[in-house]
């Protein structure tokens, strides 16, 4: 098939896609302990039989070669697999399943109708049943990304909730040490807000749970739910996160910064790291997802230091 227009940015998109995968799998292979070798041993094949089939689909056999982004992204990736391990070789594995599941549900509605139908339904069975076996086959070694999302999910929502507080408190204050105590202030009673919500939550999620189970097991019918997450542990991951993130934009004030810039700036920096993480976790589409965190962030910073200024003139503080 030639691939032009429409065609050619998919093709070369899932062409350069499979090609990353491989290179991660086999890069991953050479750090990862034994039991995820084997795994990752029965990956590659599969990686490898994409390429060419996607290579030869699209008529695009010449493209062999990772561009500038992907290949920033491989050597991060590969990074952080080494310095925490198999736990992140784990949740890069399940990320890596979850995004190809949406990207090849895209190549199904293109082309599932038409007269390649069938080409396109036997490697996306390959994908869907061979890679989730052997990623999510062993359960009592496989990591919960949904913890994991927590964190994150956490040190975002302290990260932007701060940075927009302590912009409003520049423009209302003159020193910085109230800066710094207001900063921590709303830090700590965010972080308690956060957690006692994810612990309600948990918590009724668990209730939940046990009454389906109960019905169920009434009824003769098969249990098959898994244990739910402890209401305390969830509170914990949340509540940390969140502290830790609505730490960041305060560190700068403690340091000796006397303008909301340095905040901004550092603020900004780990919102952008951590929306690209996140996103990478979630199977959500990594640029869109920085790109709404920044404009979300800075329209937070902007309204709140005008409100500063706005409580500084009418209320004449002058702390």
């Amino acid at each position: 098939m030639a691939a032009t227009g429409l065609d050619a940015r998919l093709g070369r998109r899932l062409v350069l896609d499979e090609i990353f995968d491989l290179s991660l799998y086999r890069a991953l292979h050479a750090v990862a302990p034994p039991d995820l070798r084997r795994t990752l041993e029965a990956l590659i094949p599969v990686e490898t039989r994409h390429v060419a089939f996607w290579q030869k689909f699209f008529g695009l056999e010449h493209v062999t070669r990772l561009d500038a982004g992907r290949r920033l992204r491989l050597a991060l990736i590969i990074a952080a697999c080494r310095i925490f391990g198999a736990s992140a070789i784990h949740i890069v594995l399940e990320a890596i399943e979850v995004h190809g599941v949406k990207k090849y549900l895209d190549v199904w509605q293109r082309y599932g109708d038409g007269p390649l139908g069938p080409a396109v339904r036997e490697v996306l069975e390959d994908e869907f049943k061979h890679e989730d076996a052997v990623v999510t086959g062993e359960a009592d070694r496989r990591i919960n990304p949904e913890k994991v999302r927590n964190v994150f999910l956490g040190l975002n929502d302290g990260l932007v909730e701060i940075l927009g507080a302590v912009s409003g408190f520049f423009a209302a204050f003159n020193s910085t040490v109230a800066v710094i105590t207001a900063g921590f202030t709303v830090g700590v009673a965010g972080a308690l807000s956060m957690a006692a919500g994810a612990y309600i939550g948990a918590g009724s999620e668990a209730e939940l749970r046990e009454t389906e189970d109960a019905r169920r097991r009434f009824l003769g019918e098969t249990v098959t739910s898994e244990a739910a997450e402890s209401p305390l542990g969830a509170a914990a991951i949340v509540g940390i996160g969140y502290f830790v993130g609505a730490v960041v934009p305060v560190l700068p004030v403690v340091f000796g910064a006397r303008t909301v810039l340095p905040t901004v700036v550092t603020g900004g920096a780990m919102i952008i790291a951590v929306s690209a993480i996140v996103a990478f976790i979630s199977g959500m589409n990594v640029r869109r997802r920085i790109a709404l965190n920044v404009v979300i962030t800075g329209l937070a910073v902007i309204v709140t230091y005008v409100l500063g200024l706005l409580t500084k003139k009418l209320l004449g503080v002058e702390i």
